[in-house]
């Protein structure tokens, strides 16, 4: 018997529907929905039913993310990207693992919901403008004006210096060890002068509500952790396809990733609100 395609791409819908929307509950949604359309058609009707589903999905994830960024102007504090549990395939495709990466979900929230989409179908899976454009409603040369624009709003915004896994590594296992210990002057060493510590609790755990700038003010603060929490557990885990911390404090795990420049973290995203941690227990299917 062959293999349903909506099951067989699965992975990649999944992919395309959480970078449309930094949330893989969300993308749950928007697939759910896809597969009852999906459900619905004559499939005899559907020449390539890769294209045809890439298409349903990436609908789907505009609707819900118009829908979201209302939702998301209302949110406590600030928003970052659902971090997941990401497997070393994962990592083995750098265009992927930077796709995925909290830094870049992060970038792309400042895109409009049709551009952040374009660039997504583009840049990541390299999808034709024409295919793009049945997708998002547009012509193909609007396609390409808003793929351009896109192209370079990112551009401008994204870690400019690329890092590789074992150099990454090296990095969050000294933030997370002088984490763990408090040492205050280790923390100030691991970090660059100006690293931005920006940090989600949604309104439900204690957060920073705006970003922190700054070695002077984010080690302290980070050092603190220690003399406050009892138990204090770190972790090296990959999440989105780079190696991430997972803290427990007194057992609540803490998602944390970081940018790394020059050998020195540069900036800190921390993961705190518990809707947003359900993936940190097993790996999550991505696929291009």
């Amino acid at each position: 018997m062959t293999e349903d395609p909506f099951v067989a791409h699965r992975g990649l819908l999944f992919t395309v529907a959480y970078e449309m929307l930094g949330s893989a509950v969300d993308a749950e949604d928007v697939l759910q929905e896809s597969w009852l359309r999906w459900a619905g058609i004559d499939r005899s009707q559907v020449s390539d039913p890769r294209a045809y589903l890439v298409r349903v999905v990436t609908r789907q994830g505009l609707n819900r993310l118009r829908t979201l960024s209302r939702s998301r102007e209302e949110y406590v504090g600030e928003w970052l990207p659902e971090p997941l549990l990401t497997s070393p395939d994962v990592a083995e495709d750098v265009e992927l693992a930077e796709s995925v990466s909290i830094a870049m979900l992060t970038v792309l929230e400042t895109l409009g919901p049709t551009e952040r989409a374009v660039f997504v179908l583009r840049e990541v899976f390299e999808m034709p403008y024409g295919e793009i454009a049945e997708a998002v409603g547009k012509t193909a040369a609007a396609v390409r004006q808003i793929a351009r624009r896109a192209r370079e709003h990112v551009a401008a915004r994204r870690p400019r210096v690329q890092v590789d896994q074992a150099e990454q590594q090296v990095v969050v296992e000294r933030f997370l060890a002088a984490l763990r210990t408090g040492q205050l002057q280790e923390l100030m060493e691991v970090m660059a002068p100006d690293v931005v510590l920006i940090t989600d609790g949604g309104g439900i755990v204690p957060a920073a509500l705006a970003p922190i700038h700054g070695a002077e003010l984010v080690a302290p603060l980070l050092a603190r952790a220690h003399r406050v929490v009892a138990a204090l557990r770190t972790t090296t885990v990959p999440l989105n396809g780079a190696p991430a911390g997972r803290i427990e404090f007194d057992g609540e795990p803490t998602a944390v990733s970081l940018v790394v420049e020059d050998g020195r973290v540069t900036r800190i995203y921390v993961v705190r609100n518990p809707q947003k941690l359900t993936r940190l227990d097993e790996p999550t299917e991505l696929a291009r």
